[in-house]
């Protein structure tokens, strides 16, 4: 069958050409806004305008559009009707915030666009110059710098800002960004898409953050596609984004973003656990305490594991492995002590390894804590503490662990759990509160600070006892704690009757209010009838007189912490000891929020 004629080249391209003539004459072009939002809010700073052609049509996409015009030297004129679009467009729907308008660096410089013909129609429409921000969007690399500079420096006298589109993709983004120095930066997709599982990409932006940070320069992250994108981007500080997640293009878009966005926005924490987990925490596997040893397979015999044992005087134990599986372990002085028998190498010599084998030795999978595994040992029979235990991955063979390492790391967890955790209520002690204290200043995340502290404990100890005195703290751990969120909100114990907690639970101030209710229950139970019937007990002082002390309450001072408010943990310490101090006034259960600005806050940014 003969092959059906092809239509020239050149006859397809005209019939593109001729297609764009006619969209150009009829203006057929569609504007569609895409939100760019502040990434601490959720509140829209403006939208980037972009275009559409026909329905149905080979030009419908922008990309297709352009690469026709170029081809035609019609560049220029299609750029500057799909700003009147997208601006006429924009002052018609009535949308807040700023308009990024895209503008490629040859057009920025055309005679028309520097005698102000974009600003006339500005007038028109009635749009403020100073909403709109010049998006540089290279098509093609830009060497003329100089004149671009000019250019640039004469759309902001006009009033207008300047942004650098999709920095990172192309070779002259960065010249471009150290020339023209814009208020604006968006970073290119790429480097955003996939950004929570890439280390290269998460350094690369942090790079730009910091620049950014020093140049004067807002960060706008482009392509943001799903919700783990949009959370590494905001806990890198990024002011800005935008991207299908957020909101898609549309030619009537919302005014405010989705309300599962701004939820997700303003929810602004962190994991409760700081990257430097505290001793004591179940972070420690068995894979801390793996020995590759030697193994041997079920083909060996009795008189070649003797020989080995012979040859390493430290050797204890040696596993039977059979195609990567365990299968038993042979001890050291069990064998030793069978060979020693009368004729016990002569009969038993020649034999498989197998016959003088543990056939169910302890199997521990290297991820098991260690706790676990110890609480697994305690429950075995004793000779496996001595034997030691193997070690699998995925059930294969990996080494051997002994009972005297496992002995000596749980022994020092214990050390270092005792610096760090109260002993009286096991609750974290100074060294993590301050760590905490310091890793939520630096995730620059708003956070309350509550200062805990009892009244009268004095009194109540010497007339109840020390017993009842660490009683009555240890009650006030566990009523502090059932009101806490365990991901967001961290307690800790400073010493004595101290508490301190650090809330990032939205509903704290309902807490501390149920936190006050729960210890004004519980700890009636503590008292002798006749000393809560008169509502406080007697003691003497130093002078010997009797005193009538009310029953013990707790104090409450909350003071809420904003980013960049404080940068020390000790003048977060303080705040909180002065609100302590102002709710110690109050007789009683009693909570006193700190709700004035602080001299050391600076408006400054």
């Amino acid at each position: 069958m003969p092959a059906c004629p092809q239509p020239p080249a050149d006859q397809g391209d005209s019939h593109l050409l001729s297609h764009l003539h006619e969209i150009i004459a009829q203006r057929s072009l569609t504007a569609l806004f895409q939100p760019i939002i502040r990434m601490r809010s959720g509140e829209i700073l403006g939208y980037e305008g972009l275009i559409r052609g026909p329905s149905n049509s080979p030009l419908h996409s922008p990309l297709n559009l352009f690469k026709v015009a170029r081809a035609h030297q019609l560049t220029v004129q299609v750029e500057h009707l799909c700003r009147h679009i997208v601006m006429a467009q924009f002052a018609k729907s009535g949308l807040p915030g700023n308009l990024f308008l895209n503008v490629s660096p040859g057009a920025l410089v055309q005679p028309e666009a520097i005698q102000g013909e974009t600003l006339r129609y500005l007038e028109q429409l009635g749009i403020n110059p100073q909403r709109i921000i010049i998006e540089l969007t290279e098509n093609e690399p830009t060497y003329d710098y100089e004149l671009l500079r000019n250019a640039a420096m004469h759309y902001r006298e006009m009033g207008f800002q300047i942004a650098i589109d999709d920095l990172g993709e192309g070779f002259s983004s960065l010249r471009l960004w150290s020339e023209l120095q814009p208020e604006y930066v968006k970073v290119d997709m790429h480097f955003i898409q996939g950004i929570n599982n890439d280390p290269m990409k998460l350094q690369f932006v942090r790079s730009i953050q910091e620049i950014a940070e020093k140049s004067g320069s807002i960060v706008i992250a482009e392509g943001i596609e799903t919700q783990a994108e949009l959370l590494t981007i905001r806990d890198l500080g990024i002011a800005c984004g935008q991207g299908y997640h957020i909101a898609r293009p549309m030619a009537a878009p919302k005014t405010q973003v989705a309300d599962d966005i701004s939820k997700i926005l303003r929810r602004d924490k962190v994991p409760l656990a700081s990257p430097k987990q505290a001793p004591g925490k179940k972070s420690a596997t068995v894979f801390k305490l793996l020995r590759e040893t030697q193994y041997v397979s079920p083909t060996v015999s009795n008189d070649e594991v003797y020989q080995l044992f012979v040859n390493d005087p430290l050797l204890q134990a040696l596993p039977v492995v059979s195609n990567g599986i365990p299968v038993g372990l042979i001890n050291r002085y069990s064998m030793v002590e069978r060979f020693a028998r009368l004729y016990g190498r002569e009969l038993y010599g020649k034999k498989s390894c197998t016959f003088f084998m543990d056939p169910n030795p302890l199997l521990t999978d290297q991820h098991t804590s260690l706790q676990d595994l110890s609480h697994i040992l305690v429950e075995a029979e004793s000779h496996h503490l001595s034997n030691g235990f193997i070690i699998t991955d995925q059930e294969q063979y990996i080494g051997m662990g002994t009972g005297h390492d496992l002995l000596r790391e749980i022994t020092q967890m214990q050390i270092d759990a005792a610096r760090y955790a109260n002993p009286l209520t096991q609750l974290p002690g100074n060294v993590p509160i301050n760590e905490h204290i310091e890793y939520l200043l630096q995730s620059g995340v708003e956070f309350c600070i509550c200062y805990c502290d009892l009244d009268h404990f004095k009194p109540f100890n010497d007339v109840y006892g020390y017993r009842k005195g660490d009683d009555m703290i240890q009650l006030t751990g566990r009523a502090l704690s059932e009101h806490c969120d365990p991901e967001h909100d961290f307690i800790g114990h400073i010493g004595g009757d101290d508490f301190l907690i650090m809330f990032q639970s939205e509903d704290w101030e309902r807490r501390c209010h149920a936190m006050l209710e729960t210890f004004s229950s519980t700890s009636q139970a503590f008292y002798y009838i006749e000393d809560k019937e008169r509502g406080g007990y007697y003691s003497e002082d130093r002078q010997g007189n009797k005193v009538l002390h009310p029953l013990v309450s707790l104090s409450l001072g909350a003071v809420k912490i904003e980013p960049a408010q404080y940068t020390s943990p000790h003048q977060i310490a303080s705040a909180a000891t002065k609100a302590k101090t102002q709710a110690k006034k109050t007789p009683g259960n009693s909570l006193f929020i700190e709700r004035r600005i602080p001299a050391t806050f600076s408006w400054a940014m």
